[in-house]
């Protein structure tokens, strides 16, 4: 059996330069993102310096680039609730939640706003099946979180 691999892409990056990409690693997103809805393929972009953010690079677009925290990085007590709708567009098994880090990636996209504190959303946080590269932002309607979550987050909200 002959293998053939396919060379690496390159996407062109507002804030890292040109990325290089296995098309392997790209994070499909059927819907697009609220806001951004035309916008549908995206890399998970990690610098060491940077750790724990995850920057989820638009391939589409260089200049959109959403800084995420990884939901138990931001809270490590996080319950993740997902609607059925969700699961079921992810491609996930229905009638369980997904484990995070296990069956899926759960990212809270992450707010800076000038002379006020950090905050994530942990409300409608960003969800990729792990096994098919599927995602999604699942908003979470019977909640205790909020989409302002600052940080470090409150501890009610954790526990």
């Amino acid at each position: 059996m002959v293998t053939i691999q396919t060379p690496p892409q390159r996407c062109d990056t507002r804030y890292f330069g040109p990325v290089d990409y296995d098309e392997q690693s790209v994070m499909l997103f059927p819907d697009g993102i609220p806001a951004f809805e035309q916008e549908q393929r995206f890399l998970a972009l990690r610098q060491p310096i940077n750790e724990p953010l995850v920057f989820l690079q638009s391939l589409a677009n260089p200049n959109l680039c959403f800084a995420t925290l990884p939901a138990l990085s931001a809270c490590p007590g996080y319950q993740l609730s997902m609607a059925p709708e969700d699961l079921d567009a992810l491609g996930l098994e229905a009638g369980r939640q997904p484990a995070i880090g296990h069956d899926v990636l759960c990212l809270a996209i992450l707010s800076l706003e000038e002379n006020a504190p950090p905050t994530v959303n942990l409300l409608a946080p960003i969800v990729v099946n792990l096994h098919t590269l599927c995602g999604r932002q699942a908003i979470q309607t019977d909640s205790p979180y909020s989409h302002r979550e600052v940080l470090p987050l409150r501890e009610a909200a954790c526990s």
